[in-house]
């Protein structure tokens, strides 16, 4: 079976998906073979950093001709073992510990499988308003659809809710009840079950959570995307915007999601209603994280050059309205204010840490950064902030440069001569947004 035929079978399961919306999938386990498990492989992210058995993926292909067949094998049988999750601690802004987990490589291949068939089946039942970690969206493209539906709605209301914890606080019988809607295949639900309940090794203590889902799990944001398209997207679609009195969307990218009101009263009645909808999940509302924001077009006779009052932040932007050039009131976006921060500390930190890097080394990164964060954040209206990040940057390689021991320092003036030979990258539309 070759790659092509893995597609060809991917794209029968999604076809009857399509056809029948109400029909439940109970033998999807035996798809699962090595050709499968081979492009499960090739569809695998190979540059990540290896799990508790410190198995790369680099060392995983050596002998991958074994590896597969085995793996295969123990799936068939029954007798595969989901290992626990090695988690490691990265630092915030505000000082806080996020935890990341890092599956084994092995782990990430069986998960892929499963991933690709439960991909299948429900990207026919997703909403198009969700774009979170799906194929073929971005966040661009919800980004402008955002605007869109602002304008074109003529929303004066934004609903912005934040969930708490919610990777870590999903009910998982909930999960199995709707999995269970249209994926009933044993042997796929035995699967997920030991994800879910392989727990994970934090400095060699293993811990276990009745709750969320695996941590860094490439299975996660799938079964995520399932858990939210009924506790949230579903119900808005069938039951919230019917009994709307004004125009009124949903816009979700993984938990993130905003909702748009024309009318104010609308608006009330959804921010009233969202906590019990989530807490009968076992999900709740950040209390200070979630607000109504009054986000209407301001009426024409403010002055030109002034923006409108209220703002909101969605996928890294902040979102208000402002004059453009002929004098319209328009949409803009700018980066928001702790992603600009977050950036900044990063690349300073970054230019402390290898100030005593050879120099040429050292531009070469900081470009590529540089050009990352602009691939990004280059939409229109944003200039302004991608300059001031790029000035930042130079500021801070500037400082530590001058930071090196005796004989090695670097004043302004001969910094300005290094500018001219390794000039830093300046920001490059990509996205017409």
């Amino acid at each position: 079976m070759s790659s092509q035929t893995v597609s060809t079978k991917l794209r029968q399961i999604a076809e009857q998906a399509r056809r029948y919306p109400d029909r439940v999938f109970t033998t999807l386990a035996h798809h699962i073979d090595v050709e499968f498990l081979r492009e499960a492989y090739r569809r695998t992210n190979k540059r990540s950093s290896p799990g508790v058995d410190g198995v790369t993926a680099k060392q995983y292909a050596e002998n991958l001709e074994t590896n597969l067949p085995a793996l295969y094998e123990r799936l068939r049988n029954g007798r595969y073992k989901a290992p626990p999750v090695e988690r490691t601690w990265l630092e915030k802004e505000d000082g806080k510990k996020r935890p990341i987990g890092k599956p084994a490589f092995e782990d990430k291949i069986v998960q892929r499988a499963v991933v690709m068939l439960l991909e299948a089946i429900y990207e026919q039942d997703f909403y198009d308003f969700s774009h979170g970690f799906r194929r073929g969206r971005s966040p661009h493209r919800a980004l402008k659809e955002l605007r869109q539906q602002c304008v074109g709605m003529k929303i004066g209301w934004i609903v912005d809710a934040d969930i708490s914890s919610f990777f870590d606080s999903i009910d998982r019988s909930w999960l199995r009840k709707y999995l269970q809607q249209r994926v009933n295949d044993g042997n796929i639900l035995r699967l997920i079950g030991k994800w879910l309940n392989a727990g994970v090794m934090d400095q060699g203590i293993w811990s276990h959570s009745e709750t969320g889902t695996p941590q860094g799990g490439v299975v996660s944001p799938i079964l995520a995307n399932i858990f939210l398209h009924h506790v949230l997207d579903d119900w808005f679609t069938k039951v919230v915007r019917p009994r709307m009195k004004g125009p009124c969307f949903l816009l979700r990218f993984a938990d993130d999601f905003v909702v748009g009101c024309k009318l104010e009263s609308d608006a009330r009645r959804i921010m009233a209603v969202l906590p019990k909808r989530f807490g009968r999940f076992g999900l709740s509302i950040h209390p200070d994280k979630s607000k109504l924001i009054s986000f209407g077009k301001p009426p024409r006779e403010e002055s030109r050059g002034q923006s409108g009052r209220g703002t909101f932040d969605f996928l890294g932007f902040t979102h208000y309205w402002a004059r453009s050039r002929q004098g319209y009131w328009v949409i803009k976006r700018k980066t928001a204010s702790k992603r600009q921060r977050r950036a900044q500390k990063a690349l300073w930190e970054w230019c402390r840490r290898n100030r005593h890097s050879p120099i040429p080394a050292q531009h070469h990164q900081l470009c590529q950064k540089l050009r990352g964060h602009f691939q990004y954040y280059y939409i229109r209206s944003n200039y302004r902030c991608l300059m001031a990040v790029r000035e930042y940057v130079g500021k801070a390689w500037q400082y530590w440069l001058n930071r090196r021991h005796q004989g090695r320092s670097m004043p302004w003036e001969r910094f300005e001569r290094l500018l001219e030979v390794l000039p830093l990258p300046m920001p490059e539309r990509v996205y017409w947004i």
